[in-house]
């Protein structure tokens, strides 16, 4: 007896050690942040403004702004879990070569930027660099754009506000039950501190979403945008690039076609696509 109460002691220790462990480093199991000195310059083939945005709480938030000559609009791109401006700032081509601005930020504690990130911090820096560009453009000319973990940020933020548009790149249903498939051991409703409920932001949008997303991603299976569109089905076109993985959907021709046609808010193509999928599925 004594020795099976040992036992139990001993699996309760290492238990809470783990939870313990978990829910205080679990910014570096989920961020993988490239850090830039203040005097780095980012260099890019388009013309570019850098930007550094004050917090109230101190925080700073650095940004990249690329422009071009009369503009459709601007693609506010919340980006993922990795790297800084440095690396995320190629993808700028995929939108002003289709004639929009393209604004992107980095999470504080990337590149840049600075201050104690927790998910509120993530939504409000956010939210207030949307006020911004809601000034020099108008709502009606924002298109939030959200990959992978950014998608749960660019939710929140079509969820507080009206812009044009939302698209989900590769999104997850939420962070909660994204995490909860790993760690489904531990009491993550007390420990987790991004759940980032992607879902419950969906039955407040009221734009249009849009979601593209790779049938053959293993990161954050298809299945999460399958269930993503059954939250608002009429407002929700889902997307998918049937041999794209988590991290290649820009390899697919496909995948730009898709997005010229969302961003040009041409309506067949997702006809099609909407039939062949309901083609595949039966």
């Amino acid at each position: 007896m004594t020795g099976l109460i040992s036992i139990l002691v001993i699996v309760g220790i290492v238990y809470v050690s783990l939870c313990l462990i978990f829910y205080f480093f679990q910014d570096y199991f989920f961020f993988r942040p490239e850090i830039l000195p203040k005097y780095f310059e980012y260099k890019y083939p388009f013309p570019f403004e850098e930007l550094t945005f004050d917090m109230e709480d101190g925080g700073e938030v650095n940004a990249l702004h690329f422009r071009v000559p009369n503009s459709k609009g601007v693609v506010f791109y919340l980006k993922g879990n990795s790297r800084s401006l440095k690396g995320w700032g190629k993808f700028a081509k995929d939108f002003v070569g289709k004639g929009y601005d393209f604004f992107m930020i980095d999470y504080r504690g990337f590149g840049k930027s600075q201050g104690k990130r927790t998910e509120r911090s993530l939504f409000n820096d956010s939210q207030t660099v949307y006020k911004k560009l809601v000034k020099q453009y108008g709502e009606d000319k924002i298109i939030l754009y959200g990959r992978s973990l950014g998608s749960g940020i660019a939710a929140r933020l079509a969820s507080w506000n009206n812009p044009r548009m939302l698209i989900l790149d590769s999104p997850y249903y939420s962070f909660f039950h994204h995490i909860r498939l790993y760690g489904f051991w531990m009491p993550l409703k007390w420990l987790l501190r991004y759940p980032i409920r992607t879902d419950r932001f969906f039955k407040i949008i009221s734009c249009p979403i849009f979601i593209i997303h790779g049938r053959k991603d293993r990161l954050i299976p298809f299945s999460n945008s399958q269930k993503l569109q059954k939250e608002a089905p009429d407002k929700v076109i889902l997307i998918p690039v049937d041999q794209a993985h988590h991290n290649n959907l820009p390899n697919f021709p496909e995948y730009h076609e898709y997005l010229y046609d969302i961003l040009n808010e041409e309506e067949l193509p997702f006809k099609k696509v909407e039939e062949q999928d309901e083609s595949m599925v039966a």
